[in-house]
C-alpha cells in the first residue's frame, strides 16, 4: 500500500495485479465453501465480503494505479499522493462497514460513533497521506541527490576574463532540452519495460 520506491515499472504492476488476483481467488473459493460452513460467524463474514466486492475492488484498483504512478520519474509521478489520498477515505468508508457488521454481531453500537468520528477522520486523513506523498516526492528531489553527492553544479566562465558571472541559473533553452531529454528517457524507459516482459 505504500509506494513502490526504486522499484521497476513491471514490478510494480505485476505485484500488485497479482494481489488483485489474489483478492478474487479468495472471494471465489469463499463463495464456494459457503455450501459446506455451518458457522453463523464465517457465514456473515463471507456475505460482509460479498456485500462490500466492489468497493474492496475499487480500493484495490485506486492503490494500484498510484502505485504505478508512484514508479514514474519526477514530473509524472505528482499525480500518486492525490490518487493514494483519495483510496485512503475509500479504506475509511471500508472500515466503517466493518464496524457496522461488527456491531450487528455484538449488539455494541460503537458503529454511530466511529460514524460520527468519520466526519473528521476522513478530512485528517485525506491531507495526512496528500502531504506525506508530496513529502515523499520532494525528499527524493532534493534531499536524495545531495547525500549522494550530486549538488548543484556551477558552471565555469567561458574565458578566465569573462565577465559574465558564475551562476547555476538554467536558461530557457536549457530546460527545453532537459524537457526533451526527459521524454526520450520515459520512451526508452516504456520500450526497456516492455521488452523485459
Amino acid at each position: 500500500m505504500w509506494p513502490c520506491r526504486d522499484k521497476s515499472l513491471s514490478w510494480v504492476f505485476v505485484s500488485r495485479m497479482t494481489g488483485i488476483i489474489c483478492f478474487l481467488i479468495v472471494v471465489v473459493l469463499a463463495n464456494i465453501l459457503k455450501e459446506f460452513i455451518r458457522s453463523p460467524i464465517l457465514l456473515s463474514g463471507i456475505d460482509f465480503l460479498n456485500t462490500n466486492f466492489w468497493l474492496l475492488l475499487v480500493i484495490g484498483i485506486i492503490i494500484f494505479v498510484a502505485d504505478i504512478f508512484s514508479a514514474f520519474p519526477f514530473p509524472l509521478n505528482l499525480p500518486f499522493p492525490v490518487i493514494k489520498a483519495i483510496g485512503s477515505v475509500f479504506i475509511v468508508a471500508f472500515v466503517l462497514r466493518v464496524f457496522e457488521w461488527v456491531d450487528l454481531l455484538t449488539t455494541n453500537n460503537l458503529y454511530h460513533y466511529f460514524w460520527l468520528l468519520s466526519f473528521v477522520i476522513v478530512p485528517l486523513v485525506f491531507i495526512l497521506v496528500l502531504v506525506t506523498g508530496y513529502f515523499e516526492i520532494m525528499r527524493k528531489l532534493w534531499w536524495t541527490p545531495r547525500a549522494e553527492g550530486d549538488g548543484a553544479v556551477v558552471r565555469e566562465p567561458d574565458s578566465v576574463g569573462s565577465a559574465s558571472p558564475v551562476t547555476d541559473v538554467k536558461s530557457w533553452d536549457e530546460i527545453g532540452d532537459e524537457f526533451r531529454l526527459m521524454l526520450y528517457d520515459l520512451v526508452h524507459r516504456f520500450r526497456d519495460e516492455i521488452r523485459r516482459k
